[in-house]
């Protein structure tokens, strides 16, 4: 959530004008009611392909996937619709927070790692930090 603040903040994600209409999957009934689904969904595959360089759309497409409902019928697995992915790959690209991979897929950028790097630790020291703040609080009512 908050690398996808950050994108959203930036103002350098181009989000289409069909994700206030689009479903994530063909298995899903509504679109995402969150609205700011696609900086949620951009932030979530910088972090796919940080964890695992040369990740592609195919690969993404099955993470996000999910079990369709079949009636009386045994449910299945079912892909995630590509082409979010795939614009969502297209503006992390333009921000050069990731790149494509010699071998396939794509890869992360050193100002992709660096940003990813430096939000995780500020999240970290703020969690941190409240952690504190709450451990004082229980302190000073125990001590009541």
């Amino acid at each position: 959530k908050e690398f996808a603040a950050f994108l959203k903040k930036s103002g350098k994600l181009t989000i289409p004008k069909w994700t206030d209409i689009v479903k994530t999957a063909t298995f899903k009934e509504l679109p995402p009611k969150d609205n700011d689904w696609y900086y949620i969904r951009s932030a979530a595959l910088l972090r796919r392909v940080y964890l695992r360089q040369g990740v592609g759309t195919g690969s993404l497409r099955k993470i996000y996937g999910g079990r369709i409902n079949r009636g009386s019928a045994p449910s299945h697995h079912k892909n995630a619709s590509a082409s979010d992915i795939r614009h969502a790959h297209k503006g992390l690209v333009e921000m050069k927070l990731i790149a494509n991979h010699p071998d396939g897929g794509r890869m992360i950028t050193s100002a992709g790692r660096r940003d990813a790097d430096r939000i995780a630790s500020q999240d970290k020291s703020a969690s941190q930090e409240a952690e504190e703040e709450a451990e004082e609080e229980v302190a000073i009512v125990a001590e009541e």
